[in-house]
């Protein structure tokens, strides 16, 4: 993994030279604004300074080299909280004692709905551990300065050792707790290894692994305009996930925040109330509806509302087994006008079994290629599902919602927020 910081005038020019350098797979990982100095400072503005981060290609990685790119991370970024984070020196293990530890290593992550449950006293102190290294997560990638050199605590090797292994574990089951599925932790477990965790503390591995997950979602990027109009923006789904919500979540955002003009149209003809429900915000937000039965009918509507920025189209939800309504929403988005600029997302619920949901997904992507957004995240405390279908679809997470209310209760999704919770924040 190569992070690197980079400075423009504005935010979007550092990502750019970010993008340009790393290339377009780099992932913002934080933005700061960088006050100005100097005399005539008053009279200066701000800069921006990005942190990006891109996965590197390579398949393997010995531990040496590992080391030696885990050094340069440290001296690339800043990393500040209530305990500094270092890199002990490699500890002089005897092969036999590495393979030992190898082993149980292996046997936590491979095993982890045997492990015991006693031991309670230990287990709650690296816990402990755990809560209260929760300001790594927020402070790590924004710290100003270095943190100064000290003197390092002499800690003998099979202490240091046992305590990784033990916050290894209770790392793992809150990942498990957290309904993460065990073929990713175990994915993410076997990357963040091969940085050579043997002689380090349980920070340097929480650091990783967070970093690591945080590359896993890569970058957020909501609704975007291209310069042609109107935009297309469908949005699909099973029944009940909240499409006809989320749509005019969105809807409001776009026109009240950003001052675009929007439409609505609806294909859902099935449901009796589902175009009197768009009709609703439609009035609400000022803006046109057009209910639609047919592509040829979708592409005639699009047609009367060229002046527009964006029309949002909302889709009949129908059951992932369902054949012909899932052929006439895949009509429906292929017959579009190729004149048009569209996207597609996949509108689904955080409260849905993983297995449900890796189905739906794979009959979606029959249709069109989508991004995905979450809803319902207030009903459920557990969110590894989110992680589990970024990394099972390729497709990215663009937005989540948690409660009813228009237009408040929705965001860009939020990588970092996501990853604290799946490692024990809150």
């Amino acid at each position: 993994m190569t992070i690197k910081k980079f400075q423009g005038k504005t935010e979007e020019e550092a990502v750019r030279k970010a993008k340009e350098e790393l290339g377009p797979d780099a992932v913002v990982m934080n933005v700061r604004a960088l006050p100005p100095n100097g005399f005539f400072k008053a009279f200066k503005k701000s800069t921006f300074e990005v942190t990006a981060a891109v996965e590197e290609r390579e398949e393997r990685m010995d531990s040496g080299m590992a080391f030696r790119n885990m050094q340069k991370m440290h001296d690339t970024i800043n990393m500040a909280a209530d305990e500094p984070i270092r890199i002990p020196p490699l500890s002089g293990e005897t092969a036999e004692q590495n393979k030992a530890e190898q082993s149980a290593i292996e046997f936590l992550k491979r095993n982890a709905s045997l492990l015991k449950k006693e031991d309670m006293q230990e287990r709650e102190r690296i816990e402990e551990k755990l809560e209260n290294l929760q300001n790594i997560l927020e402070k790590q990638l924004v710290s100003e300065k270095k943190a100064e050199p000290e003197e390092k605590e002499l800690v003998k090797p099979d202490v240091k050792k046992n305590e990784n292994l033990s916050f290894i574990k209770v790392l793992y089951e809150t990942m498990i707790t957290n309904e993460v599925n065990e073929r990713y932790i175990n994915q993410i477990m076997d990357e963040v290894e091969k940085v050579n965790w043997n002689g380090n503390g349980v920070d340097h591995i929480l650091s990783n692994v967070y970093q690591k997950m945080i590359l896993k979602f890569g970058q957020t990027r909501g609704i975007e305009m291209t310069g042609k109009k109107p935009k297309i923006i469908f949005f699909i789904g099973p029944t009940g996930v909240g499409k006809t919500t989320t749509l005019a979540k969105i809807a409001s955002k776009l026109k009240v925040e950003q001052g675009k003009k929007v439409a609505f149209m609806t294909a859902d003809t099935y449901r009796i109330a589902a175009a009197e429900q768009l009709r609703i915000y439609a009035n609400i937000l000022d803006t046109p509806l057009a209910i639609i039965y047919s592509a040829e009918e979708l592409n005639q509507g699009i047609e009367k509302m060229e002046e527009y920025d964006l029309i949002l189209v909302d889709t009949a939800g129908f059951s992932h087994k369902s054949a012909t309504q899932k052929e006439d929403a895949k009509k429906l988005i292929q017959n579009i006008e190729a004149y048009y600029d569209y996207e597609v997302y996949l509108v689904l619920s955080a409260t849905t079994k993983y297995k449900d949901l890796t189905e739906i997904v794979d009959v979606y992507k029959e249709i069109a290629d989508y991004k995905l957004i979450f809803t319902k995240l207030d009903e459920t405390t557990a969110y590894g599902n989110i992680l589990n279908l970024r990394l099972y679809s390729g497709a990215e997470v663009a937005y989540v919602t948690n409660g009813q209310n228009v237009p408040d209760d929705i965001e860009l999704f939020n990588s970092q927020k996501i990853v604290k919770r799946l490692l024990g924040g809150s």
